[in-house]
C-alpha cells in the first residue's frame, strides 16, 4: 500500500460509514413513516364508521320527527352540507323502485350527495369527474370494492351527456341524480333525457337570486376558475332551475340551508306530505363567500357586490 493509498483508505472507510449510517437513519424513518400512515388508516377508518354510526342514527329520528320543511331534516354524514338528511327525508316519503343514482362533479368523492346513500342505503351508482387523480383516488378508495359503485372520468357537456350515461348501462327509472358542475347545470340537466330520476339534486347559483331566470350561456369548454377570476360567475339561478324542472315534470320542494343545492321531486311520485313551492317560497341566500381578485385571492365580497359583478356579465334569460 502506498502513501496515497494510506491516506485515502481511512477517508473511504469514514464515508462508507456516515454512508451506513444514513442508510440506516433514511430506513428506520421510512419505516416510522410506514407506521404512522398505518395507524392513521385505522384511524380514518374508525372515523368512518362513527360518522356512518351517526348518520343511521339520524335517518331512524328523521321517521319520528315527521318535519315537512326540508331544511328541519339535514344531516351531515358525506355531504357538503345538510343534504345527507334531505335525502334521506325524501326516500322516507318517495316510493323510488330502482335505487340507481348518477352523481357528476364529485372530485374525489369523500364529499357528496350519494356517498351515505351508498354506504347506508346500500344504493349503486354511477359517479363521474373530469379530473383522472379524483377517479383514480376513488377507485383506490375500499367503497371501490365494497359497493357497486363506478366511476368514470369525463368532462361532461350538453352533447355527451346521454352517451356517457347509457354507456354505463343506466337508462329509464333510477332513484336520483345530482349535478354539480360548476358552468353548464342549466344545459347539462336539460339534455339529459336517456334516464327519469325519481329525485333530482342541482346546484344554483344564490348570487343571481330569487327573481331572475338566467344562467350562464353554454360553452362546451366551461371551467369556472378560468370564466371569470371571481370564481362566481358559473351555473343557473333558481328560478331557471324551477322552469326547467316543470318543463321536464318535476316540482320544486326547497334548498338546503347552505343556500347552493335545490330539490325536485318528478311530479307523478310527490306524495301529498311533500309541499310543492315556488322559488319566492323556496329560496335560500348562501351565506359562504369564496369570491376571488384578481390575483386569485379570497376577496370576501358582500352579497350586493357580488350581484353588482354578475350584473356586468353576460347571461341568458331563460323565462
Amino acid at each position: 500500500m502506498n502513501l496515497f493509498q494510506k491516506l485515502i483508505y481511512p477517508i473511504e472507510e469514514l464515508i462508507g460509514k456516515i454512508a451506513t449510517r444514513q442508510e440506516e437513519k433514511i430506513e428506520y424513518n421510512l419505516d416510522k413513516t410506514r407506521r404512522i400512515q398505518k395507524q392513521v388508516n385505522v384511524l380514518q377508518g374508525d372515523i368512518n364508521s362513527i360518522k356512518k354510526a351517526i348518520g343511521r342514527i339520524e335517518a331512524r329520528q328523521l321517521k319520528l320527527l315527521k318535519a315537512d320543511k326540508l331544511t328541519d331534516n339535514e344531516f351531515q354524514v358525506y355531504s357538503q352540507w345538510g343534504e345527507d338528511g334531505i335525502i334521506q327525508f325524501l326516500l322516507h316519503n318517495i316510493l323510488v323502485k330502482n335505487k340507481i343514482f348518477v352523481e357528476f362533479g364529485v372530485q374525489n368523492y369523500t364529499e357528496s350527495n350519494t356517498r351515505f346513500l351508498l354506504i347506508n342505503n346500500n344504493w349503486s351508482g354511477l359517479v363521474m369527474d373530469s379530473s383522472e387523480d379524483y377517479i383514480n383516488y376513488i377507485k383506490n378508495d375500499s367503497i371501490y370494492w365494497r359497493y357497486n359503485l363506478k366511476a368514470v372520468r369525463a368532462f361532461i357537456t350538453k352533447d355527451n351527456i346521454n352517451e356517457l350515461i347509457s354507456s354505463n348501462g343506466l337508462k329509464g327509472e333510477i332513484g336520483l341524480l345530482s349535478v354539480d358542475i360548476d358552468g353548464n347545470d342549466y344545459w347539462v340537466w336539460q339534455a339529459i333525457d336517456v334516464i327519469e330520476p325519481a329525485i333530482v339534486i342541482v346546484e344554483y347559483n344564490f348570487r343571481f337570486g330569487k327573481d331572475k331566470a338566467v344562467t350562464i350561456p353554454y360553452q362546451e369548454n366551461f371551467v369556472r376558475s378560468e370564466a371569470h377570476y371571481s370564481w362566481i360567475y358559473y351555473g343557473a339561478s333558481l328560478k331557471a332551475l324551477y322552469l326547467l324542472a316543470k318543463q321536464k315534470g318535476y316540482v320544486f320542494v326547497g334548498c338546503n340551508s347552505g343556500g347552493n343545492n335545490a330539490f325536485f321531486v318528478r311530479k307523478d311520485l310527490k306524495p301529498d306530505s311533500i309541499k310543492e313551492l315556488t322559488p319566492e317560497e323556496g329560496y335560500v341566500a348562501g351565506q359562504f363567500r369564496e369570491s376571488r381578485d384578481r390575483d386569485g385571492n379570497l376577496s370576501y365580497l358582500s352579497h350586493q357586490e357580488e350581484e353588482q359583478l354578475l350584473a356586468s356579465l353576460p347571461l341568458v334569460e331563460v323565462e
